[in-house]
């Protein structure tokens, strides 16, 4: 099978290597679209020092082979089916994991492979092995929205985290891919309104057809009304002062977005006290974050406006060209179809 590595800044390699064997308790999956995401793009543009890595962990295929042990599981996904992955891996035995809180492992890197690459998700090739429990039935969908199951599984964490509650108000800082996410994933969970902070005014523009009650710039926030949870999707000093000006006394702000050096936290003790606020992070997701994204790709309720995500789509001997695009242009989701 053919499968892209990044093997240093600016270098990619499609390498022949054999489709893996599927053991007892795993899935062989023909991969059908693999999004490629910041992660992919720092590792490409030298941001991330991780070479040579096979990367890409937005990922959707067909089921090729269920494993004798899998086959017997409740709702597994059949042989032909559509599914959406979970390509990053866990160890299982760290603190984090250990107590339940795997988005958070410390060891998010796979293993080496035979061919020397690192595999961090290893979505931009034509095959992929994965335990059963990361392979997630999503119906009869566009492949490359079936490939969003892991940023959406992201977004549902952050929900998780806010706190959020169907009939909360929502303000995001923020109009990029996954504040789009957000938007959506609140919108259709029945927030009472969600409106968005964004300084960039294509993206304001663009930001306000896709259901927003109110799409403002920085300076406007004022005019929104105070909002039970805050999602900080875009790390900045800026960001956070938005979402301190958006936030309703008592109310949560999630600080979602992260950068290579993370985000110039500076946050006023006095008014977080006097306010009672609270402030959190999220990062990556859980396993039940996966099972609510699945449902919400199954739904269908979601597909077309995920699918106006999708800012272009390259075969896989294209790798290159979906990576510069993602590392140069500003996107909402470049995807890789094998």
């Amino acid at each position: 099978m053919r499968t892209a590595v990044i093997t240093a800044p600016g270098q990619v390699e499609i390498r022949e290597i054999p489709v893996p064997d599927v053991g007892d308790s795993e899935v062989l999956v023909r991969i059908a679209a693999c999004g490629i995401c910041t992660m992919e793009a720092n590792l490409y543009a030298g941001r991330m020092n991780v070479y040579p890595a096979a990367a890409g962990h937005e990922i959707s295929g067909w089921v090729e082979k269920v494993g004798a042990k899998a086959a017997g599981l409740e709702d597994m996904p059949a042989v032909g089916s559509l599914v959406t992955l979970d390509g990053l891996p866990r160890c299982g035995t760290c603190r984090a994991c250990r107590r339940g809180q795997s988005a958070i492992c410390v060891a998010l890197q796979g293993q080496v492979r035979e061919d020397g690459a690192i595999a961090m998700g290893a979505g931009l090739g034509e095959y992929i092995v994965l335990p059963a429990s990361r392979v997630w039935s999503v119906g009869d969908t566009d492949p490359a929205v079936a490939a969003m199951g892991e940023p959406l599984a992201c977004v549902v964490h952050s929900l998780r985290r806010g706190g959020f509650r169907a009939g909360d108000r929502v303000t995001v800082i923020g109009a990029g891919y996954m504040g789009q996410l957000h938007l959506a994933v609140a919108r259709h969970l029945q927030a009472r309104g969600v409106c968005v902070v964004e300084r960039d005014e294509r993206r304001l523009a663009a930001i306000a057809g896709a259901g927003a009650d109110a799409a403002v710039t920085p300076a406007d926030i004022g005019q929104l009304p105070p909002a039970d949870v805050v999602f900080v999707t875009i790390a900045s000093k800026e960001s956070i002062a938005s979402a301190l000006a958006a936030v309703a006394d008592g109310g949560t702000i999630v600080l979602f977005g992260g950068g290579p050096d993370g985000p110039p936290a500076e946050l006023p003790g006095y008014e977080v006290h006097r306010r009672q606020l609270t402030v959190t992070g999220s990062f990556s997701h859980e396993p039940d974050d996966w099972r609510a994204a699945a449902e919400l790709l199954r739904g269908g309720g979601l597909s077309e406006r995920l699918e106006t995500l999708v800012t272009a789509r390259y075969a896989l001997d294209e790798v290159e060209k979906a990576l510069q695009q993602t590392a140069e242009t500003p996107v909402y989701r470049v995807v890789v179809t094998p």
